[in-house]
């Protein structure tokens, strides 16, 4: 057996219960992958949308549900070396991948103003739509996994002031008839971690050429997620199931004891209090 097809058989063999299973439950529980989806799994080089490759290459051969998948990586200004790195590991993963350029690190290092991680963020956005669509997609694939779905509660609170999350699948505004996918929902981030060390794979840790001096500003969103990560670590010492609890609640929201909400970004808060007293 080749050591592509090692790393992929773990998945469903030492992985199952920790990777597989969670991965194929988010696909069922969220309605991520319809009959005839062409998909566009898009690969930034780390280890969590390398992990959400494989799966999705494994599930395209078994699903019962019939759909393509695509690889899909955008270089938004990466260094050579990185950019080998990524190449590298699609080969060895035996992940047939496409690459296209963007001018996105160019844009993000002369813009004056605005967060440039939201900058970046919003730009890659757009661009692995448009290319994803011209490939003949219906659907973007990301590998945000059940961590980041939690800190992102954390920080919406902490720093946006407000609650929300990431969601598990969401219809783009700009790109009319596509949609995002996280096929990785329900996967702990330890879990990936896991499968990186056991087969002794090396991928990008963080390729953003502007990281280092970002990360000294107090309202960089890398550093921030990074606070809110060590939070979380330090509740679950004194409480295991604390970010079972995060997770769950985005599930299980009381309207009885919502104050105030919008239905839309942009929209109006609309004051629960406000419309009893009318009532």
């Amino acid at each position: 057996m080749q050591r592509h097809q090692e790393i992929e058989r773990s998945l469903i063999k030492k992985f199952r219960k920790t990777i597989w299973n969670q991965f194929i439950g988010g696909i069922k529980d969220y309605g991520l992958i319809e009959p005839g989806d062409q998909i566009a799994v898009c690969i930034s080089g780390g280890k969590d949308s390398m992990l959400l490759a494989k799966c999705m290459q494994h599930l395209e051969k078994y699903s019962e549900i019939p759909f393509h998948t695509k690889y899909l990586v955008m270089d938004p200004g990466y260094n050579p070396e990185n950019r080998q790195k990524i190449i590298e590991n699609a080969e060895l993963l035996q992940i047939p991948i496409k690459i296209f350029d963007s001018p996105i690190f160019g844009v993000v290092e002369n813009a004056e103003k605005g967060s440039p991680c939201y900058l970046c963020a919003r730009m890659r956005r757009g661009y692995l739509y448009r290319y994803a669509r011209e490939m003949g997609c219906n659907k973007i694939a990301l590998g945000h996994h059940f961590d980041d779905v939690v800190e992102t509660i954390l920080m919406s609170m902490f720093y946006g002031a407000e609650y929300k999350t990431m969601m598990p699948k969401l219809p783009s505004t700009n790109f009319p008839g596509m949609q995002l996918v996280r096929p990785l929902y329900l996967v702990r981030e330890e879990s990936i971690i896991a499968w990186r060390n056991y087969h002794g794979l090396e991928f990008l840790q963080c390729a953003c050429r502007f990281t280092e001096d970002y990360q000294k500003d107090p309202l960089c969103v890398t550093s921030k997620r990074q606070e809110t990560k060590a939070l979380i670590a330090q509740l679950r010492r004194a409480t295991p199931n604390v970010d079972k609890n995060i997770f769950r609640s985005i599930h299980n929201v009381n309207l009885q004891t919502v104050i105030g909400y919008r239905l839309h970004d942009g929209d109006c808060l609309h004051s629960v209090i406000q419309e009893v007293d009318q009532s």
